[in-house]
């Protein structure tokens, strides 16, 4: 059972984020926004794309500002840092990105692009990267050779050992990864997602997980937060998702999920209507037009998060007290 008393390493404070777009317009990606990471421990965030998972990783890796709230790292407000403190603090939060090929320099070396962070904080000299770089990567399962190779010589999978080698060579207390296994064979996600709960149980890493595969996130997350459209509209136990789920979201994602053991003589459904424009939001609900259990308070009152249960809480109007 988890203590609930244990502070959290990464926490949002109602957070909100918003854009500036064309024609005087505004776009709210992030609404009130209020998540905790723990020690080791997984916190996975799915919903559909746009819902505002990756503007809420960038904000806690402080490659973007919140327009409103507060960040802590360690109980320390990141939001308020000035340029040096940010950066130092960079060291404590890393990220493993969804293409790695991208993310990577293509005229340099695996050892360069490994060691490029422990370099830059002046952790390791020149002299002693080719040492450090085998280390790590024998820390992912990778040759000790593949540090005189370029990314493209490289699979999917083996590049992405790579971003995560490159994640962990600064010890980092948190590591982010946006949808770091989307684009990788099953099989390969497999073992990525083997080696990340491994490298979390020795090291005691928080990870932040962005998926749109509910099942991969339901099987490696302690904690699940379902966001939609800027929301977080529930946060439940990653182990207890397909049983205890509520929310008419969460609930329709899971209908989605196809599996050997679903019963194929029921129906798949769909959800109503299509997502509303992030920049014509309705009041009340983000959800209300695709919910077949919308009431009248729904379209005029946005739920706010309450709990309902051990570690769940829920946004919506039919658990209102």
């Amino acid at each position: 059972m988890f203590d609930q008393k244990e502070k959290p390493i990464l926490e949002a404070k109602h957070v909100t984020r918003i854009f500036s777009v064309s024609g005087g317009r505004f776009l709210r990606a992030n609404n009130d926004i209020n998540l905790k990471l723990y020690r080791g421990r997984t916190l996975g965030i799915v919903g559909e794309s746009g819902c505002g998972k990756s503007t809420l990783m960038r904000m806690f890796v402080q490659l973007d500002q919140p327009t409103e709230g507060e960040i802590f790292f360690a109980g320390k407000n990141i939001t308020s840092m000035n340029k040096k403190e940010r950066r130092e603090n960079r060291r404590h939060i890393q990220m493993v990105f969804q293409d790695p090929l991208s993310a990577f320099n293509p005229k340099m070396k695996i050892k360069d692009i490994i060691c490029e962070p422990l370099l830059n904080f002046k952790m390791i000299s020149g002299k002693e990267k080719d040492a450090e770089a085998r280390r790590l990567l024998r820390l992912v399962e990778l040759p000790e050779e593949f540090a005189d190779r370029y990314p493209h010589n490289m699979s999917g999978g083996q590049r992405q050992r790579v971003g995560i080698a490159r994640a962990i060579a600064l010890e980092p207390e948190v590591i982010l990864c946006d949808e770091a296994t989307s684009a990788l064979d099953v099989s390969v996600q497999k073992n990525i997602m083997e080696l990340l709960v491994r490298l979390q149980r020795e090291k005691n890493i928080a990870i932040g997980f962005i998926c749109h595969d509910i099942a991969l996130v339901s099987q490696i997350s302690h904690q699940i937060a379902v966001m939609y459209l800027g929301n977080v509209v529930e946060v439940l136990s990653g182990a207890q998702m397909k049983e205890s789920a509520r929310h008419p979201y969460s609930m329709a994602l899971l209908d989605s999920v196809f599996d050997t053991n679903m019963d194929f003589s029921r129906k798949i459904e769909s959800i109503d209507s299509e997502i509303p424009s992030p920049l014509d939001v309705p009041p009340g609900c983000p959800f209300q037009n695709r919910c077949d259990q919308c009431m009248e308070i729904c379209r005029k009152e946005r739920p706010a998060l309450r709990k309902i249960g051990e570690e769940h809480e829920v946004a919506c109007h039919l658990f209102d007290e």
